[in-house]
């Protein structure tokens, strides 16, 4: 039976150093996607881009290493198939930087920066379910607000590596709302605890 025609039984856990070997399954030798290692936020642009591949893959797995937990595995059965990033945003120092994505307030947040589905596995609602776990991980953590930068699609089939920072109807689906949106494609959505 295939991942389309089955009812996908989901588990989350936190990234830690001992599900390392499940990241390097997950991600495959691409790191996701074009050698990123989900550090594409957490550096400066020049040293992302000088660092694709094994320089990125090192120092994510320095990360993962330190006990930081940063992110939430998806697994159907024992097989990795999803990934989300999910810090508190000052860890995310690319988005300061950005004039879309700058804070919109004072208030402290937790961001999800990054969202990544085995292929098989995709237009299943994972991001879904990935986005539910990641808010009940952050809110486990001390969490008040967490944030996500969706690309909402300008076109009818946007390729899956342009949108890996999920979509809009994905974090609307998981509860949460947009505060606020300085380009026509890239809201800023919310989710805060009552």
């Amino acid at each position: 039976m295939s991942a389309s025609t089955q009812q996908l039984k989901l588990k989350f856990f936190p990234a830690t150093p001992e599900r390392w070997a499940d990241i390097e399954q997950l991600f495959g030798e691409r790191g996701a996607c074009g050698g990123c290692w989900c550090m594409y936020w957490r550096v400066p642009r020049s040293q992302w881009t000088a660092s694709k591949g094994l320089k990125n893959k090192n120092s994510f797995r320095k990360i993962v290493s330190s006990e930081q937990q940063p992110g939430v595995i998806a697994y159907h059965g024992s097989e990795p198939i999803g990934w989300c990033a999910v810090a508190p945003r000052e860890v995310f120092t690319g988005l300061s930087r950005s004039r879309v994505l700058k804070p919109i307030d004072d208030n402290p947040v937790w961001s999800i920066t990054c969202l990544f589905v085995k292929k098989p596995y995709r237009r299943q609602r994972v991001s879904v379910r990935l986005l539910e776990a990641a808010v009940q991980f952050a809110r486990k953590k001390g969490a008040q607000i967490v944030e996500g930068y969706p690309t909402a699609p300008t076109m009818e089939q946007t390729p899956d590596p342009f949108v890996y920072m999920g979509v809009p109807s994905a974090f609307i689906a998981a509860g949460f709302k947009e505060v606020a949106r300085r380009s026509p494609s890239r809201p800023v959505m919310r989710f805060r605890f009552a």
